[in-house]
């Protein structure tokens, strides 16, 4: 009897096991089909949000562009009005506003691909203690009279490898931010330092260990609660109002800084205000001054020196020609990859190569400057681009004998570059 009672238990407990077997299968599948419904659900809302959020941006956008283009579009026709008028007296004043709004316009779409990091840098040695001095009266006038500003230099400032135009751009937004977070007024303070990184402190930031610059933008306002801190640097991230921001901003910050190898902090506690601190690697060279250039004084070419512009912008080909024959080059044009390639591979003179990066056809400026280079190994090549992707120039760097300006760019200065390149 006791062998009939085991052989019964057994296969009792044989059933009991196939059952909790075949539970813990429909479980598993419940279990992965909430969470595969969870995961839609999240998914959907992400995306909603985003495509809120690109809404909201792309107006933003649109508003801010249509102001500009109306400023652009509405001095030329005045200045073509005067001129076939014969009144010229105030022209400059129109030519003024139309530059202004062009170079506001720039720097919009500067922000944007900050904001991507698909922005072409241009980092050069730079005194960030010069930088912020040459930037006090923008930044008192655009914080306005009810923020007191002070700067704090630090002595013997390492110098640091950066793009100075992204630099002061990010200085200047983060003042804006101080300045909104203190609508009664308060203090504003600019401090910079060296600062000595261990390994220790280097894991808890994301940075190599090593010499740094800081850069910090604090303010009096009301400070961040620890859940809006962890999320500013977010994109589209903003707690101000519908209208009032897109959120571009610290996250365009961030990206710059950590596409120059460095790092963005922020320390925040309600009612004790807000600093935000770049920490930017120490460069160990001399930092140069850089002449504004003029065109007036820019060299002149020598006899026969070619240049050769491949653009598919007609307007930017007209510009970069006639500032060259303004200095004497002469100039070979062409609208795309195939028919600029075909020119390269001829025996025409062609001292330096001017070209955009992206070009109809299917031959982009790089792929057309690489087999150029096959016969003419010592090209010398400056890219003129509005969008550089890593893969055109290499994750950030070029081959010998190749640079990059980022359009828009003053013609005075792509004059200078030009002979500095032709003579190197």
């Amino acid at each position: 009897m006791r062998w009939v009672g085991s052989n019964t238990d057994i296969e009792d407990l044989r059933s009991q096991s196939a059952e909790l077997a075949r539970f813990n299968e429909t479980l598993e599948e419940q279990v992965a089909e909430r969470t595969s419904a969870l995961m839609q659900a999240e998914e959907a809302l992400r995306q909603s949000q985003k495509m809120e959020a690109v809404g909201q941006l792309t107006g933003g956008i649109a508003h801010d562009f249509n102001n500009l283009l109306a400023g652009i579009t509405g001095s030329l026709e005045i200045i073509g009005s005067r001129i076939a008028q014969g009144r010229f007296g105030d022209v400059e004043r129109f030519s003024a506003a139309a530059q202004g709004a062009a170079k506001r316009a720039a720097a919009l779409t500067h922000r944007l691909l900050a904001f991507s990091r698909r922005q072409t840098l241009d980092p050069k040695p730079t005194d960030p203690n010069r930088l912020i001095r040459g930037m006090e009266d923008l930044i008192r006038r655009t914080t306005g009279p009810g923020i007191q500003l002070e700067v704090v230099a630090g002595t013997g400032l390492w110098p640091v490898l950066i793009d100075a135009n992204q630099l002061g751009n990010a200085v200047l937004n983060l003042c804006i931010n101080a300045r909104d977070a203190m609508p009664d007024g308060g203090r504003l303070t600019i401090e910079t330092g060296n600062r000595w990184i261990d390994p220790r402190v280097a894991r808890t930031q994301d940075l190599e260990p090593g010499q740094y610059v800081s850069i910090c933008v604090s303010d009096t306002g009301g400070g961040m609660s620890p859940d809006v801190a962890a999320r500013a640097f977010e994109p589209f991230f903003t707690t101000k109002p519908m209208g009032e921001g897109t959120g571009l901003g610290l996250s365009m910050i961030y990206g710059f800084v950590r596409q120059s190898g460095g790092q963005v902090r922020i320390y925040s506690e309600r009612d004790e205000g807000t600093m935000v601190c770049l920490y930017l690697p120490r460069h160990l060279g001399a930092v140069e001054d850089e002449p504004t250039p003029e065109i007036a004084h820019a060299p002149r070419a020598q006899a026969g020196e070619t240049v050769m512009v491949v653009d598919d912008e007609p307007t930017v080909r007209m510009l970069v020609a006639e500032i060259l024959h303004e200095l004497g080059y002469q100039c070979i044009e062409a609208a795309d990859g195939a028919s600029g390639l075909k020119l390269l591979q001829s025996d025409a003179r062609i001292d330096l190569l001017v070209s955009d990066v992206g070009l109809p056809g299917g031959m982009n400026g790089r792929q057309m400057a690489d087999a150029a280079r096959i016969d003419r190994p010592d090209l010398k090549v400056l890219f003129i681009t509005g969008y550089a992707e890593n893969a055109v120039v290499g994750n950030g760097q070029l081959d010998p004998g190749m640079h990059v300006m980022t359009k828009p760019f003053a013609m005075e200065a792509l004059g200078t570059r030009i002979r500095e390149l032709i003579e190197s």
